[in-house]
């Protein structure tokens, strides 16, 4: 991390400089000390640059000219997202940096990292990933400059977008590089997007490549933005997408179909690598996202929901990535033995902790299937379900010796958890802390539907069941349920009604998901065009600003000041009859 520590190395050049957003950590759950690890493994001399001063391009020189690539990421969020509320206000902190400080980053991180690093050597490879590089790939709507922007990898000058977890992308990518190939050589990788020049561009073709709406097509044409979304989801499954291409201002964003998931002997190896998870010793302040995460393990990887509001589906798929149960209890293990450890495991977990091992019945429908979600509207029928993987995992952590407790704090997809009372019974016995969270989000059908959540009854049924298994077990134990404000579909009337839901049953909301558009969530398209991407029928949007105050504040009606707005909002919506039961 520094020139120092290199020097004591003995080395007298790096390999790649990975350039991230975020306080440096060494756990896999900090995606540039996972990227590390990987790169490392394939014997390359890796240097990392923290959070670096942007102002201009000295701090990108510190480690000199990398022998192979810059690697950018904005780090472990979208640098909007990381920095602004869904109000457009400036955060006060930032978990992912020393003493949670804010201001650390640049807006558009992944931008203007790369540009000092082109400044700093004009002729060094830039190589984009991340979250941000892959929810921004094509042009996409920004919430907050609410326009259309064009490709990140346009705006940043990169050479090459890796979308994605990456591990397998940056493997073959240093492998081209150390064979002596440029970096314009390694276009056909899998999971990564390189763009064209206007020669290029205008020679382009590709048998079998699908066109989207260009750049300026999506920016002033809702139905073309919402044509392209469709086809950048219905081409996100890696064994059936397209190579798909976007015109922007004469030139093009060519994306490679996704990478394949990583087989349960990759993921093994890749959480077997060498961390240490803890940040840099150079700190001298707690970083806030290693407290919540240090004593977690990750399971699995990818998510089959499909929800609307999330960025799963287009960053670590929908084809559940799994490690062994060997190799979970060794990291779990090895977790217990550290000094000074308490002995809980914060959280056992992944995207939906209780997707783990499952996958399609018949894998050759899986590899042809073009739907966002496995479970919306119904649960597919060629989805293997099984829980017995799961539960023998569950109860092999529990017998490690020195264990006390292994939370699941990540989230629990509810509708699959109804298939096997088993797993209720023991997440209620022996996995919960006395509360577990969960994400009914609305009680609407029609919202739900827009969300591609299950019904609010699975919800009830879930809550029944859990607090039924808790009261066997001799424990008092709740849910505490999410919901989101004002997302595509909610109306200040279906908001209203919600807010007498939980009214009735005693339920107060202390945190709020207020929807924000993240670029390229499908509930994001919808927020832009108001228009569903698949059938182009209309969809409401609560866009003003009065309108989402309002309900936000019906979702915590309990609050005296959130009074006067929840007056407002049952007037306009002419309902009258839901003061007693809200107010």
């Amino acid at each position: 991390m520094t020139p120092e520590e290199i020097k004591r190395r003995g080395w007298d050049a790096v390999d790649v400089v990975l350039v991230t957003g975020d306080a440096y950590v060494d756990h896999p759950s900090f995606a540039m000390a996972l990227v590390g690890r990987v790169l490392e493994a394939e014997g390359l001399r890796v240097a990392i640059l923290a959070q670096p001063r942007w102002e201009n391009c000295s701090d990108f020189r510190k480690f000199g000219k990398p022998r192979l690539f810059f690697g950018v990421s904005s780090g472990n969020m979208d640098s909007m997202i990381n920095k602004y509320t869904h109000n457009r206000k400036v955060r006060s902190t930032d978990d992912f940096s020393p003493g949670a400080k804010a201001g650390l980053r640049p807006d558009r991180a992944t931008i203007i990292y790369s540009q000092r690093c082109r400044e700093a050597y004009p002729d060094a490879p830039v190589v984009i990933g991340g979250i941000e590089a892959t929810m921004r790939r094509f042009a996409h709507y920004d919430y907050w400059s609410d326009k259309v922007r064009k490709s990140v990898l346009l705006d940043s000058k990169a050479d090459i977008l890796v979308y994605g977890m990456g591990e397998r992308q940056l493997r073959e990518l240093t492998a081209g590089l150390k064979a002596g190939k440029k970096i314009d050589e390694l276009r056909g990788i899998r999971g990564t997007a390189y763009p064209l020049g206007a020669r290029e561009t205008s020679e382009f073709a590709l048998p079998g490549a699908i066109e989207l709406p260009t750049a300026g097509e999506v920016s002033g044409d809702r139905v073309k933005f919402s044509k392209a979304t469709r086809l950048i989801y219905e081409n996100s499954n890696p064994y059936s997408a397209a190579v798909l291409w976007q015109k922007s201002e004469g030139r093009a964003v060519v994306q490679n179909p996704p990478a394949l998931p990583l087989t349960t002997e990759e993921m093994d190896a890749v959480y077997a690598l060498p961390f240490t998870k803890r940040p840099h010793p150079s700190y001298r302040e707690p970083i806030p996202a290693l407290e919540t995460t240090k004593d977690s393990i990750v399971i699995h990887r990818g998510c089959f929901g499909g929800c609307a509001f999330c960025s799963l589906t287009l960053h670590q798929g929908r084809f559940i990535q799994t490690r062994s149960k060997e190799s979970i209890l060794k990291e779990a293990g090895e977790l217990l033995r550290s000094p000074r450890h308490p002995g809980n495991i914060s959280d056992l977990g992944a995207p939906s902790a209780n997707m783990y091992a499952m996958g399609g019945k018949d894998k050759e429908i899986c590899k042809a299937c073009k739907k966002t979600s496995c479970l919306h509207p119904s649960i597919c029928p060629n989805l293997d379900t099984d829980f017995r993987p799961l539960l023998d995992l569950m109860r092999a952590v529990r017998a490690l010796k020195g264990l006390k407790k292994a939370f699941v704090a990540s989230g629990i997809r509810m509708d699959l958890a109804l298939r096997c009372g088993e797993y209720i019974a023991e997440i209620a016995r022996y996995h919960t802390g006395g509360l577990l969270k969960v994400a009914p989000e609305h009680t609407s059908p029609k919202v739900l539907s827009v969300m591609k959540k299950p019904s609010c009854e699975v919800y009830e049924e879930f809550s029944r069941r859990f607090l039924e298994e808790s009261r066997k077990a001799g424990k008092e134990q709740y849910l505490v349920p999410y919901f989101i404000s004002a997302h595509p579909g909610s109306t200040l009337e279906d908001m209203a009604e919600l807010a007498a839901f939980l009214k009735a049953r005693g339920i107060r909301p202390q945190q709020i998901n207020d929807f924000l558009p993240a670029p390229m969530e499908l509930a994001t398209s919808i927020y832009f065009t108001g228009l569903d991407p698949f059938t182009l029928e209309p969809v409401y949007v609560a866009k003003k600003d009065t309108e989402r105050r309002m309900q936000r504040a019906l979702l915590q009606y309990y609050k005296p000041e959130n009074r006067p707005l929840i007056l407002r909002a049952l007037r306009d919506i002419n309902r009258p009859d839901l003061i007693k039961k809200i107010l």
